[in-house]
């Protein structure tokens, strides 16, 4: 640390610019003396509201206003919510990126598809290695996962240390044998925590963390006596996860097909670090599934949320080209059903069952899964080793922060040391007080295809309107000015009508817009002063028959052809 001395002008301001009020998206901005530690950088899938888009990314406006601030971006683990932002974010940062060893692995392989890799500056952090970045100095501690090398922060200024927890458990006999690094929370917690920002995800679920080391014996046991091929879906971050799936399958004398292309690049770089244990003549590439008896493979699959692109559900539509399920086959969902996902899933299992499969989950198999965030108990054990003055939950919505801040304050953190913060909140924490003191742009920025940002609100207004009543579209031929139709308008509809059956009603849309055209913008209720041309008629014309005819709004598209 530095020699500074604290002043009462000293305060460090947290700002969340993602990751609060929502799940995922996960990315954090701590200022202090002028310089910006950035901490993740996540993104968020979309939902029904936004048809056609591929993925949600932070509105980084304020950290591109003060890019000369910045000194670092650090990671705390692999998930998307937190690195899969980073390749589309990081070209108008062009930061340094610090991180543990497969956290920068799976940031290279992103940044490496997107032609970066050679233009970023990576750095690797070993656990209990500080590093000083500007003003702050950071410390990586290890905590269990559903991912290895997840890290909490322990970052210092003049001010104090702030813990931020990352996202974490207490597995105290996990797979692989990386526990919470229990000592370096502790002796923080001795010398003085300024402030705690930690995990809500898990705060509604009572009791402490179950080991990761009780789903082996279950897939032991599925596993055994199982003539038909073995398929597991799981999410391919989960390391701890996929050791064991290996290891059962050897015990069967089966070999392991990785399958997904997300599932595929983790294993390369998880057995690269040393943290996958398998030999190559054990596992088998997808296009060789054909070669081998279904009874000798384990297939290890992505997909498990019923991804509409996923490989396993084409598997389960009976479309992929190499994998097939058959009767006596067994299915195993390693995983848990995300909010917002379960229609998908049950999609999915649904499929499975239709193709002769056995299908195991976790609601008829609630120990196949553990999940990776910390319960009550070991949230309190969190506060209990670190002893923060403050106390600042993060990573959840609104519901698990407010319980978060609460259980806070049954563990003795006074009610004005503790404080529930929006995205885009500046929050001022001078080591007396906590509170909001300003607000920065935020939001949610769209990647469509290879588009970020270019979709807006008008562009998903269109889409849900198209997606929910259909479009309309009319050509109207002209006269050189476009002031006069030279032929009947012709109309095309999509996902209104079916032309062929729905002539009448083709041929009553066809009269209202040439009714419009003889009556004016007048009788089509535009006020006096406007330019009304034949476009805009047709279109408040067709608004008005389709609403009027099928109660429904579809969007209408003019087009006119000038002759």
């Amino acid at each position: 640390m530095g020699t500074k001395k604290k002043t009462s002008s000293d305060a460090l301001n947290i700002i969340p610019l993602g990751g609060l009020g929502e799940i995922g998206m996960n990315m954090m901005a701590y200022e202090y003396a002028g310089k910006i530690l950035v901490v993740d950088c996540g993104l968020t899938f979309p939902a029904s509201d936004t048809p056609g888009v591929d993925l949600v990314i932070p509105d980084i406006s304020y950290l591109v206003e003060n890019r000369e601030k910045l000194v670092g971006l650090v990671f705390t683990h692999g998930h998307e919510d937190h690195i899969g932002a980073s390749p589309y974010i990081w070209p108008e940062l062009q930061v340094p990126i610090y991180g543990t060893p497969m956290t920068l692995g799976l940031l290279e392989g992103k940044f490496r598809e997107h032609r970066l890799l050679d233009k970023a500056e990576m750095f690797r952090v070993d656990f209990r290695q500080k590093i000083q970045l500007g003003p702050f100095l950071v410390q990586f501690m290890r905590v269990t996962h559903s991912i290895v090398d997840a890290a909490a922060l322990a970052i210092t200024t003049p001010l104090g240390t702030v813990i931020h927890t990352g996202d974490f458990k207490f597995d105290h006999t996990p797979v692989g044998g990386r526990a919470t690094d229990l000592y370096s929370l502790a002796k923080h917690g001795e010398r003085g925590v300024l402030a705690l920002l930690s995990d809500s995800t898990n705060v509604t679920k009572p009791g402490s963390t179950t080991t990761e080391q009780v789903i082996a014996p279950h897939f032991d046991q599925l596993f055994n006596q199982q003539d038909g091929l073995i398929v597991v879906a799981t999410f391919s971050s989960n390391i701890q996860r996929i050791q064991q799936v290996f290891d059962a399958a050897l015990k069967v004398g089966r070999k392991v097909v990785v399958n997904g292309r997300s599932m595929m690049n983790t294993v390369q770089v998880a057995r690269s670090l040393g943290y996958l244990k398998i030999a190559d003549e054990n596992l088998v590439d997808v296009k060789s599934f054909k070669k081998y008896q279904r009874s000798k493979l384990v297939l290890l699959s992505t997909g498990s949320q019923g991804e509409p692109n996923a490989s396993l559900v084409r598997i389960a539509n009976g479309d992929h080209r190499d994998i097939r399920i058959t009767d006596g086959d067994r299915v195993i969902f390693s995983s848990k059903f995300i909010p917002g996902n379960e229609r998908a899933i049950w999609t999915l299992i649904n499929d499975l069952f239709k193709q002769g499969a056995d299908v195991v989950h976790v609601k008829n198999l609630p120990e196949i899964h553990v999940s990776g965030h910390a319960p009550d108990e070991d949230l309190k054990l969190m506060m209990a080793l670190t002893r923060p003055k403050f106390f600042i939950p993060i990573h959840g919505e609104m519901h698990h922060l407010y319980r978060h801040r609460d259980l806070a304050r049954s563990m003795g953190v006074p009610s004005e040391k503790s404080l529930v913060m929006e995205n885009g909140n500046v929050v001022r924490l001078d080591g007396r007080s906590v509170e909001v003191v300003d607000q920065v742009p935020t939001g949610r920025v769209f990647v469509d295809g290879s588009q970020v940002g270019d979709v807006g609100e008008v562009v998903l207004r269109d889409r849900r309107i198209i997606s929910e009543d259909g479009m309309v579209m009319v050509m109207i031929i002209t006269d050189e000015s476009a002031s006069k139709p030279l032929r009947e308008p012709v109309i095309v509809t999509r996902g209104v009508v079916y032309e062929d059956e729905s002539q009448e009603l083709l041929l009553d849309a066809r009269k209202a817009v040439e009714k419009a055209f003889e009556v004016g913008p007048k009788g089509m209720d535009f006020r006096g002063d406007e330019e009304v041309g034949l476009d805009a008629l047709a279109l408040r014309a067709l608004r008005r028959f389709f609403k009027k005819r099928l109660g429904r709004r579809p969007l209408v598209l003019p087009i006119i052809v000038p002759m």
